[in-house]
């Protein structure tokens, strides 16, 4: 097997990464305090072609795989989980779902100012009463001539407040169950389509998280994505792809609380020496950096297996996003002790990457959806 990257995904790396230092590094806990959400990175992450990773240049993208993406989302999040979300989720959840699933039309419409970062996307499943049972969907889409009518909400919608295009599913057969929902391309400004409630929220704070309210609102008939009924289908495909991107953001922001864990233990001293000089503290870095590494190995094989053509990898994803995820948290946990006192004041960074990791249990499926999703997979079970 060959664990190597190519000199262009080591020069992709090494560019984010002095983005994500010399860009974002100053602002982190800035914006983090009032969480705001960053627009002004955004024409500087599509200048690096960051908004369109996995798409075709024809389509507005870079061209590159799984493996340049998950490389993007690790060396954001290393600096600011934030930023990395924000960016996944316009990638592999709201852009993605339309190059998977979107007529001609729809790419050249959509798909093409969104991967040039032009625009920036949102992808609309949960809602407050279907959440990892999302097939209980119950906002509603009915046809009315040339247009469909939605109505209902969504929660917890990454983007929602500052999106251009949002991706939603309603239901649109109700006796069909999950085969009865559907997925619609709205675009902002559209009548009856509006933001809701921001969240006010524990970590990921720079990150937007809100509502979005349909109240009758009007839909052209040319933006049902995908065949009717099948949005739901086409919403756990797109989730293999996203939940390689919240395993490499909780890679990524396991890293970094490792990282400065190191410079910490480096740096205080008691009983006249570095505190990285008792073996206290070095099995601890030990444990993390042994566990960081095991979760990049799993991050990237699903990597791998994503840019292979008709593979399917729910296994490989639900694996990697479960072990990185938990990962990522319990390193978080051990920067904090690391510090003792001073992990619990923003002075440092492990407040933060501590606040920030939980996330990565529960967004795009929690770790216990994941051992269910991995458990079927090796039952034979669809």
């Amino acid at each position: 097997m060959d664990f190597t990257f190519t000199e262009e995904q080591k020069h992709l790396r090494k560019s984010v990464r002095e983005f994500a230092e010399g860009e974002i590094a100053p602002h982190v806990m800035e914006w983090d305090e009032a969480s705001h959400f960053p627009l002004e990175l955004l024409p500087k992450l599509a200048e690096m072609g960051l908004l369109g990773v996995i798409f075709p240049e024809e389509y507005g993208g870079t061209g590159l795989g799984y493996i340049e993406y998950a490389t993007v989302i690790e060396e954001l999040s290393r600096v600011d989980g934030s930023v990395g979300l924000f960016v996944a989720a316009h990638n592999s959840l709201c852009s993605n779902h339309i190059y998977k699933f979107g007529t001609e039309a729809q790419k050249r419409k959509y798909l093409v100012p969104l991967a040039q970062g032009k625009k920036l996307g949102a992808w609309s499943l949960t809602e407050p009463e279907a959440g990892s049972d999302a097939g209980g969907t119950r906002s509603t889409a009915v046809r009315n001539g040339s247009d469909w009518i939605l109505n209902g909400s969504k929660t917890f919608t990454t983007n929602g407040r500052y999106a251009d295009t949002c991706v939603a599913m309603a239901v649109t057969d109700k006796v069909k169950g999950s085969h009865g929902i559907s997925a619609f391309i709205l675009e902002k400004g559209m009548p009856g389509f509006r933001p809701g409630k921001k969240e006010n929220k524990l970590g990921m704070r720079a990150s937007d998280t809100s509502e979005v309210i349909f109240t009758d609102c009007k839909v052209p008939a040319e933006n049902l994505l995908g065949p009717e009924g099948e949005g739901f289908t086409g919403s756990l495909k797109i989730l293999d792809g996203g939940r390689i991107s919240i395993a490499a953001l909780g890679l990524g922001m396991a890293q970094g609380a490792l990282e400065a864990a190191v410079r910490y233990a480096k740096q205080r001293k008691q009983f006249g020496q570095a505190i990285s000089e008792f073996q206290a503290i070095q099995f601890k870095l030990a444990d993390m950096a042994t566990e960081v590494e095991a979760a990049r190995l799993l991050v990237y094989q699903a990597a791998w297996f994503a840019d292979q053509k008709d593979v399917r990898f729910t296994r490989e994803s639900s694996m990697a996003k479960l072990f990185a995820s938990e990962v990522a948290v319990r390193v978080a946990n051990e920067c904090v002790q690391i510090h003792g006192g001073y992990g619990f004041i923003k002075d440092y960074p492990a407040e933060k990457y501590y606040r920030d990791v939980k996330l990565c249990t529960i967004g795009e499926g929690t770790s216990e959806i994941q051992k269910l999703v991995i458990a079927r997979q090796l039952l034979g079970k669809k």
